[in-house]
């Protein structure tokens, strides 16, 4: 991937498993690397568990929020109903984080640090610098809960085997 690619990545899941603030956090880091970022956020019935998708679109220039469908570069789903659900914003070249999902619900002891793991997974696979995904969760983060989701975004990062050299790395996860 490089700058002038427009990246795509659909952040799906229910109310309250943290998808918009996952989804706040790639698009805040990446806007510290220099990309221009869109964004936009559907909620559903979130207090009842309801859908809740975030679409966000980085590069060198973004002209609409919202990732047609057979688009999107990377799919991160924190539910897997919600993954059947929107599978079909996939193409063959993207990237499918589904099978990470049930690793770091196996691994992390806080299920409400899930989409940081997540998040820690698809950095390994986008071009934004560690730094600027710190001081993102710095920026957005409360503060007593810091070091505790550097650490999970650390463990995610671990999963992952080094990306191949387009920046796309292994097609489904």
């Amino acid at each position: 991937m490089n700058k002038k690619d427009t990246i795509n990545i659909l952040f799906c899941g229910i109310g309250g498993q943290g998808v918009l603030k996952a989804s706040e956090i790639c698009g805040l880091a990446a806007l510290f690397d220099g990309f221009h970022v869109k964004k936009s956020e559907v909620h559903g019935m979130a207090q009842r568990g309801g859908s809740v998708e975030s679409h966000l679109r980085f590069g060198k220039e973004v002209f609409s929020p919202l990732i047609p469908k057979g688009q999107a570069g990377y799919l991160v789903s924190f539910y897997e109903e919600e993954h059947e659900r929107l599978k079909d914003f996939l193409n063959p070249e993207s990237v499918d984080l589904i099978n990470y999902l049930a690793k770091g619900e196996n691994l992390i002891k806080d299920k409400r640090h899930i989409n940081i793991f997540l998040l820690g997974v698809l950095s390994k696979y986008l071009c934004i610098k560690e730094e600027s995904w710190m001081n993102a969760m710095e920026k957005l983060l409360p503060l007593k809960y810091l070091e505790e989701n550097k650490k999970v975004f650390a463990e995610g990062r671990k999963m992952v085997p080094r990306p191949d050299k387009s920046g796309l790395g292994i097609k489904s996860a």
